[in-house]
């Protein structure tokens, strides 16, 4: 069974034998009947308001997190899966908090990514998303509805990357404890920057996968470097094999992300978005797009490459490529063991233009 089917309304009714759990500073480790067990006191800064009212009043709601320090949010046996996760912070260290996931007792993560960016609040910045897979909310709740099975272990790191202690992080992470079945991937995620140039206008998405999975989503955080339009390269995913060309190629940015005609205004739907459009004087334009291959995902059973190019327009009327600065963020399900990530940009090449 995979999980498509769950996701209709009639499934609401079904009764299970999973066991309902979540993770959160209130309660660490999510096990049953462990929840508001901390005691007021200087081990926990965040209990000063509930000093008078003691055990089980929002003693710790909250962590707050030490230059370089990494946090374990969640350590949970499986079988089991992820169901939703929330989480609010100051939007200062969306691009210098990094969130890693392991399943399964992996040496390395499957998912690893800014903060921000895995909740599609790119360049630093906070606004709203209302899509099926990940809303964000006023003021900056992040909400994650992807669903992530694990069969042995799951673990989820927060690591503070920023120059500064930071104050308040709050998170909660549900999960079912349940049997998995054989046909079932894993979920991941993986971030990429990287600034496009004249020769070579394009930039890569995802590569070296290597494995039975489909591909699920893309989120860019795309700062423009030149005047005009921006959004008329086209995405490729190339798929088993393929070389030079793709099996699948849009045919330009806005089209793979259901606009039309240059956009003219931001939306924000189920499936696709444009929830960003910044023009702010004295700064270069920002774009924020996401697409979720929900009903429709790319499903490879060897490899899988994505691409997108930087493409606008000479006076002339011909194509002029560009030196965008390009951020994204892929999602997708496979097999594992997965292929070695890159190496995370640097702090500083991280900073949003």
């Amino acid at each position: 069974m995979n999980y498509l089917p769950l996701l209709g309304m009639n499934s609401l009714a079904l009764l299970s034998q999973a066991e309902s759990r979540s993770c959160s500073p209130e309660n660490p480790t999510g096990e049953r009947g462990k929840g508001a067990m901390a005691i007021p006191g200087p081990e926990y800064p965040s209990s000063g308001a509930s000093s008078e009212l003691g055990q089980g009043w929002k003693v710790r709601p909250y962590l707050n997190l030490e230059p370089g320090e990494t946090v374990v949010l969640a350590d949970i046996e499986g079988p089991g899966q992820i169901t939703h996760i929330w989480m609010t912070l100051t939007d200062k260290v969306y691009r210098h908090y990094i969130l890693r996931m392991y399943w399964d007792g992996e040496e390395t993560p499957s998912v690893e990514c800014p903060v921000g960016d895995f909740f599609c609040n790119g360049h630093g910045l906070r606004y709203n998303v209302n899509s099926f897979v990940v809303c964000v909310n006023p003021s900056g709740g992040f909400n994650c509805y992807w669903p992530m099975p694990f069969r042995k272990s799951c673990k989820i790191t927060m690591e503070n990357q920023y120059w500064e202690k930071i104050d308040g992080l709050y998170y909660e992470i549900s999960y079912s404890l349940q049997d998995i079945t054989q046909d079932t991937g894993y979920f991941h995620a993986q971030f990429r920057k990287g600034l496009t140039t004249r020769e070579y206008p394009e930039h890569v998405i995802l590569d070296g996968v290597k494995g039975l999975g489909h591909y699920v989503g893309t989120f860019l955080a795309w700062a423009q470097m030149s005047n005009g339009w921006w959004g008329e390269g086209e995405i490729k995913f190339f798929l088993d094999g393929d070389k030079q060309f793709p099996t699948i190629c849009g045919t330009g940015t806005e089209d793979y992300f259901g606009g039309a005609w240059s956009f003219g205004e931001t939306y924000s739907t189920p499936f696709l978005g444009y929830p960003l459009w910044r023009k702010e004087p004295g700064e270069v334009p920002r774009h924020a797009l996401y697409r979720w291959h929900v009903l429709d995902p790319v499903r490879f059973k060897e490899e899988l490459k994505v691409t997108i190019q930087a493409l606008g327009w000479y006076p002339n009327g011909k194509f002029q490529p560009l030196t965008d600065d390009i951020a994204s963020v892929a999602y997708w399900y496979q097999s594992e063991p997965h292929a070695a990530f890159p190496i995370l940009p640097d702090r500083t090449e991280r900073f949003s233009r």
